[in-house]
């Protein structure tokens, strides 16, 4: 996963950083609340993991400001040495998903985030094949079919369309994107993301006829959506217009 820390203690960030990313997670790390959320404005993550008690905006401000303006999907762990019940019942009834006192254990940390990483998926399917009417995704053989149709992509636009689809409603950043679809590479750079998304509207023919719009977001990035799309009006009968003729 993709995660946000933020730690102002340098020592405890080093440390719970290597944990999870020897884990297989890729993690920055933030010293200031304030810090966050202004990349949190203009970049996306997977997982929120805050402390408490950090110069300038506490984790509670933060985590207020995440669910008020940025993502209330998100998971947010708190790692903090305020461990009262009061404490911990504010921050979840706050919003956060999950909280751990201090001092960290390396096998916990790294269980409490894989166990909020498999939460994040137990809405989607484990089956070969993803139905988002009037597209299919299979898995299996790698292919998007618009109403039975299979489009002819490339693997790159595959692997973006299928990160979208599964990221419904949510504003993914270009530099997200670039991580989970390209990889880290220093070559590579947010024009290439523009370019594919470009491609990939036309192909699948996104918009009112398909009831799916994949919108830009202004220094941001990007954001797939179902729409409603118009009800068709049926024509009154000839008995009924005569019938609304007489009154």
């Amino acid at each position: 996963m993709r995660i946000a820390y933020l730690e102002d203690d340098p020592d405890q960030a080093r440390l719970s950083q290597r944990w999870l990313e020897d884990a297989g997670h890729q993690v920055t790390c933030f010293k200031t609340g304030r810090e966050l959320v202004r990349v949190l404005r203009s970049e996306s993550f997977d997982l929120l993991i805050l402390d408490w008690m950090v110069p300038d905006m506490s984790g509670i401000e933060v985590l207020d400001w995440t669910r008020s303006h940025y993502d209330w999907n998100i998971p947010v762990l708190f790692c903090s040495q305020r461990g009262s019940e009061e404490d911990i019942v504010r921050a979840l009834e706050s919003g956060a998903d999950d909280y751990m006192e201090k001092p960290l254990s390396q096998r916990e940390l790294v269980a409490r985030v894989g166990a909020l990483q498999r939460r994040m998926l137990l809405g989607r399917s484990n089956s070969q094949s993803l139905e988002f009417a009037p597209y299919t995704i299979d898995l299996a053989n790698r292919t998007i079919s618009l109403n039975g149709q299979v489009i002819d992509l490339t693997q790159k636009e595959y692997d973006l369309a299928v990160f979208l689809f599964k990221n419904l409603g949510r504003a993914i950043s270009r530099g997200h994107i670039l991580d989970t679809v390209w990889g880290m590479s220093p070559d590579l750079n947010t024009r290439t993301v523009d370019t594919h998304i470009s491609r990939l509207r036309k192909k699948l023919q996104l918009g009112n006829d398909t009831g799916w719009i994949l919108t830009s977001i202004y220094q941001h990035g990007y954001r797939l959506d179902q729409i409603d799309r118009p009800t068709a009006t049926v024509p009154a009968s000839p008995d009924q217009t005569a019938q609304q003729d007489s009154r």
